[in-house]
């Protein structure tokens, strides 16, 4: 898709940006005027290009900026990227007026070739669909979820330490071979440059709390990777002794009664009840359900443990609450909120350019990338058919279909300059030469005309030969 200039919305929604930039910090000149428009373009050709590429933004915003001004004004305009994303947060919280919120957090991966060097953050990961390994980037995130919308407020890439991840491998083939502890090398010393996936976690949600102090947090969601006492008990403190839910693993041991067994083993005890579990204020699901405060050995407190099988499912999770003092159903209610974040890296590596993010090298490239692309999924949520949705109280529109109807309007923008004009004909030739010129057709490498594949058969001397020789 294409178009000449960004929709009116998408401009509105940077000026908004720089004004609360320019509000927080007084001494700061804020955006230029071409780093305004510069954003607007990027945020626009992201939406109709579905990538962070500048080959393809130059062609879908008709040669408005070259490839190389568009590499040249990301590297080198000295644009504050990562103030512009937190104000950019501020701005969707002052336009739907959210003061309250649930704060969820998860990682995800992006894939990248196995030659890739120069782009940052890039090391082995397991798949978590085929079981294998593959090289790609890895991302704590974090959301905000409200009674209105959903939105990324944080994010932080995750790297290993290699050498604790080179120890680590060293020591488990140590260990099959019988080699003893005491002969095996001694675990080096952490490297505060890798901080852990809970210490990028805990990081996150200060650096919401000191950017949004005034947005009360109901309570904090993760999953298992985060259900340590590490995490939760700090994570708690943040926000003022705040409820965080999370999970254990089946085989963690509990403490009831003077009796310490894996948790798994005692609600296999206790069965739990059937009920009906309305899921994110929607439908209604059956499950079983059984609850108890236990004494968590690992966490060193008690938490509030709950058993939770939907129907059809043969096997528990098990989550835990860290304040008491909750209702199972409330607990259970607030806990479904996390699959939220799942539809969130959905429709961002869907449809909002981070699927198809181009080679930016370096940390910058990687980091400023991906805060484009977020400034995208903020944008959407101004976009006035959406802002119409939202004051209604009516469901929101998906970001696909949202999307496909901003593409459209930028068609429509791009016929209606061309009818308009004084000699549309003239215009529409100038039109077809742009497209013919940002479209141009490219070789292909999977055909082979033109290429000279050699003579595919015997000369006559050597099939002569040949025959000879077998005769």
């Amino acid at each position: 898709m294409i178009f000449r200039k960004p929709l009116p919305f998408v401009n509105t929604f940077i000026e908004e940006i720089d004004k609360v930039l320019r509000e927080k910090d007084p001494q700061s000149r804020g955006l230029s005027n071409k780093q305004r428009y510069w954003i607007s373009f990027c945020v626009m050709a992201t939406m109709m290009s579905n990538s962070i590429c500048w080959a393809r933004f130059e062609r879908v915003g008709l040669g408005s900026y070259s490839l190389g001004a568009l590499a040249w004004m990301f590297r080198y305009s000295k644009i504050p990227w990562e103030r512009l994303f937190q104000m950019s947060v501020l701005v969707v919280l002052q336009r739907h007026g959210i003061t309250e919120g649930t704060l969820l957090i998860d990682d995800s991966d992006k894939r990248r070739s196995k030659v890739t060097k120069r782009i940052a953050h890039v090391h082995k990961l397991k798949d978590k669909t085929s079981g294998g390994f593959l090289s790609g980037q890895n991302l704590v995130f974090l959301l905000l979820v409200s009674d209105t919308i959903t939105i990324p407020v944080g994010f932080a890439f995750y790297r290993p330490d290699p050498v604790r991840t080179a120890w680590t491998k060293e020591n488990k083939e140590l260990k099959k071979k019988g080699i003893p502890k005491k002969e095996r090398p001694s675990e080096p010393t952490k490297n505060s440059a890798y901080p852990t996936k809970v210490e990028l976690a805990l990081r996150l949600l200060k650096e919401f709390k000191q950017w949004h102090p005034t947005v009360v947090v109901k309570a904090v969601l993760a999953d298992a990777l985060y259900g340590t006492a590490k995490f939760v008990d700090p994570a708690s403190a943040i926000f003022g002794d705040n409820q965080v839910v999370s999970q254990l693993r089946h085989n963690q041991k509990v403490n009831f009664r003077g009796r310490t067994l894996p948790v798994d083993e005692f609600f296999n005890r206790y069965p739990g009840v059937p009920v009906k579990l309305r899921v994110r204020g929607g439908e209604e699901v059956a499950a079983i359900v059984s609850s108890a405060r236990l004494f968590v050995c690992s966490h060193g407190v008690k938490r509030f443990v709950i058993a939770l099988k939907y129907e059809g499912e043969d096997e528990c999770r098990y989550l835990f609450a860290s304040d008491l003092s909750w209702r199972t159903e409330d607990i259970l209610k607030i806990f479904t909120l996390r699959w939220l974040i799942e539809v969130f890296f959905q429709d961002w590596k869907a449809h909002e350019g981070w699927g198809n993010l181009t080679k930016l090298q370096g940390d910058e490239g990687s980091s400023w990338g991906l805060i484009l692309s977020l400034l995208v999924d903020h944008c959407l949520l101004t976009q006035p058919d959406q802002l119409a949705q939202l004051k209604r109280k009516q469901p929101v529109f998906t970001v696909g279909s949202l999307i496909n109807r901003i593409k459209v309007e930028c068609l429509l923008d791009v016929i209606h300059d061309l009818l308009s004009a004084k000699n549309p004909e003239q215009e529409l030739t100038k039109l077809a030469d742009t497209l013919t010129k940002q479209f141009a057709l490219m070789p292909s490498g999977k055909h082979m005309v033109g290429r000279d594949l050699g003579r595919q058969e015997p000369t006559p001397s050597l099939k002569y030969k040949a025959i000879a020789m077998a005769t």
